[in-house]
């Protein structure tokens, strides 16, 4: 045990400009279940988590609101709150950083900065995105958008202060190359890496078109920009610049900073340059993880597919939910949420491996024994490989604990679950149980699965806090079991269980799915019909008062002949598949039938439809236009399709009715 060993874990502060999905509480039960396994082990722990409370966004929706900034993102913290008290997160502190104490340290750090030159005055012009809080370059746009989250950037032209990070572009190399665990996983460094080579520019740390922030104190008109003020949270969270904590000494640097990959670049450029520049230890791992995904896209309430998880705990169980999102999402990468997926984990290995187990040994205890069976000797072979597996179990689950692995801790312990369940099977206790003979090799057996479960049950503790003392309780033992140094095979000598509910009744599939269904289709029916209203709302507010102010473009092309124009094959096409492309935020891949064979025709319309919202459509299409290489030549678009501006600068496209047969020629 390490008793005197302290361990620090942050997750990102989330960003309460509206209530959190399924994909926040993603990141925080993985910390809550790496903090919980590092008390398990003896560690002293600081678990953190907040909120990231200022900025552009959290300012104009507090006004849409007409609410002042603070009165809005007070509503939204206590919704986090009591979302973490149902996932039960154990966290050790919670930080606003609206907090008085974290504002104090901030400015004590930026007026340090700025005295030894490491933060000076200058103009910004550029670009900003208001959703990531971020300023681009034109050389760092993608197709003139955020290369973040793909959204539009505008212009932006203030005094502000700059923050040397260029200063410290060889020390962070510097850093990558001699602490190669400094960034996880592996192919998150190679981005960082390229970042920096391409020429690292000084950050911009200040607004002054901004005013919910906090005010840089030797120059008010001025707020700080909210990464700086974001970022230093995780030391102000431990008394660093102020006097309401005292912990910065015991727990400082962090041994793990927790953060979705978007970020990951403030996390290992931005932050540690500050804390160089500062001259404080740096963090000793960040770990960027990918995002768990819904339909093949980023979970968006604009889009209607973000999944809450006060739901989904209410209808499936608290415990059932962590296990989904710590077993399912192969850590570090992008993950898939699905309700197929959901159903048949909890299914699959929770009712049917887990609880299974349990009910029936406790049964067959009961059945057998009167519920109290004796540690018995095993004499065969798979007792050995059983007691073997149980004792090799915490030093698996540790190693994948430590390299931060967690579905794969997970699938160790279910590993021994699913022998268990195996060993059921053959050693066939109810056969045994005919014959008086067998009396001591049955309570073997028994003895052997009552040891299974409990050392399962041990480990399990960390991702599933209430359900382990369920199995504690039912093998007849108290919380006082879930003792990590105890998880070797005979160290509880008897067992006097008794029969309690089943841990995850089963589901049945077929109805719960369309239930599911429904409940997608209402929520994506409601995201529309938001969207429609708010797009009508701003067409409405912004439009014009006589027609000749339409701002139309009545540019117009040369003149053409009649001949010229009757060269131009116009056809109805239907759109028979139709996807994203990777390499484009903005272009949508289409296969058209023209009636006589399929063609692939690449449109700029992505950011007005989705494949969805085009696949099985009759749509006019441009079809003897010569085939077009792009991408570098990776596709050919073979045609164009008809699309119209609309009034608030989107898309319209003309769709033709059911009998309009494809391939007929538009005239």
């Amino acid at each position: 045990m390490s008793e005197h060993k302290t361990f620090y874990i942050t997750t990102p502060i989330y960003y309460p400009s509206d209530k959190l999905h399924i994909g926040h509480s993603y990141t925080t039960v993985a910390c809550d279940a790496l903090a919980r396994f590092k008390r398990m082990q003896g560690y002293n722990v600081m678990f953190l988590t907040g909120t990231d409370e200022h900025g552009q966004k959290i300012q104009d929706k507090a006004a849409d609101a007409g609410v002042t900034p603070k009165e809005y993102v007070d509503k939204i913290v206590a919704t986090v709150k009591d979302l973490w008290k149902l996932l039960d997160v154990s966290y050790d502190r919670f930080i606003r950083t609206t907090d008085d104490y974290h504002m104090e340290s901030c400015q004590k750090i930026f007026t340090k900065l700025y005295e030894q030159g490491d933060i000076y005055k200058g103009e910004y012009i550029g670009h900003y995105c208001k959703p990531c809080e971020s300023f681009w370059t034109d050389s760092q746009l993608v197709d003139g958008k955020c290369p973040d989250c793909g959204r539009e950037v505008y212009d932006a032209h203030e005094e502000a202060y700059f923050f040397k990070t260029s200063k410290y572009a060889d020390r962070l190399l510097k850093l990558y190359e001699e602490n190669p665990q400094f960034i996880q996983p592996e192919s998150r460094k190679n981005e960082m890496i390229a970042f920096i080579k391409q020429g690292l520019q000084d950050t911009c740390v200040s607004r002054t078109s901004v005013k919910w922030g906090i005010p840089v104190p030797f120059d008010p008109k001025h707020t700080m920009y909210v990464w700086v003020d974001a970022l230093s949270n995780y030391i102000s969270a431990l008394g660093y610049g102020n006097e309401t904590y005292h912990d910065y000494d015991k727990f400082w640097p962090a041994d793990l900073h927790m953060v979705g990959k978007e970020i990951l670049r403030f996390h290992t450029i931005l932050w540690p340059a500050m804390l160089m520049a500062l001259d404080l230890p740096l963090p000793k791992r960040v770990f960027g993880h990918g995002w768990l995904l819904m339909n093949g896209g980023k979970m968006s309430k604009s889009v209607g597919n973000v999944v809450d998880p006060v739901i989904l705990c209410n209808r499936y169980g608290v415990d059932a939910i962590r296990y989904f999102l710590l077993r399912e999402i192969p850590f570090g990468n992008d993950g898939m949420f699905t309700n197929e997926a959901l159903i048949n984990r909890i299914n699959s290995d929770l009712a049917n491996d887990l609880g299974n187990l349990l009910s029936r040994t406790v049964a067959m205890c009961e059945k057998y024994f009167g519920g109290t069976v004796r540690n018995v000797a095993g004499t065969e072979a798979i007792d050995a490989e059983l007691e073997g597996l149980i004792n090799g179990l915490t030093v698996k689950v540790t190693a994948d604990m430590d390299n931060l692995t967690i579905p794969q801790a997970l699938m160790e312990i279910f590993a021994v679950i699913q022998r268990a369940n195996k060993y059921i099977d053959e050693t066939a206790p109810w056969a045994l149980a005919k014959d008086e003979a067998n009396k001591e090799r049955l309570e073997s057996v028994l003895y052997h699965l009552c040891e299974a479960l409990r050392v399962t049950g041990i480990l399990l503790n960390a991702y599933l806090p209430s359900t382990a003392p369920k199995m504690m309780d039912q093998l007849g033992l108290d919380a006082s079991a879930l003792d990590l140094s105890k998880t070797v095979y005979g160290a509880q000598e008897t067992y006097t269980v008794h029969k309690g509910d089943a841990l995850f009744p089963r589901i049945d599939v077929a109805k719960e799915i369309a239930h599911l269904k429904e409940e997608d289709e209402k929520r994506k029916a409601a995201a529309e019909a938001a969207n429609k209203a708010k797009a009508e709302a701003e067409a409405a507010k912004n439009a014009p008062a006589a027609a000749e102010e339409s701002g139309v473009d009545f540019t117009h092309e040369p003149e053409i002949a009649f001949d010229d124009f009757c060269k131009v094959e116009l056809r109805v096409a239907e759109v028979r598949a139709c996807e994203n492309l990777k390499e484009s935020k903005k272009l949508l891949h289409l296969t058209v039938f023209d009636g006589e064979r399929e063609r692939c025709i690449l449109s700029g319309i992505a950011k007005w439809f989705k494949p969805e919202d085009l696949i099985g459509k009759k749509i006019g299409i441009v079809a003897n236009l010569a085939p077009r290489p792009m991408m570098k030549g990776k596709y050919v678009s073979e045609g164009m399709i008809f699309a119209a501006d609309t009034a608030d600068g989107g898309c319209s496209i003309a769709f033709y009715g059911e009998d309009t047969p494809v391939g007929s020629r538009i005239h």
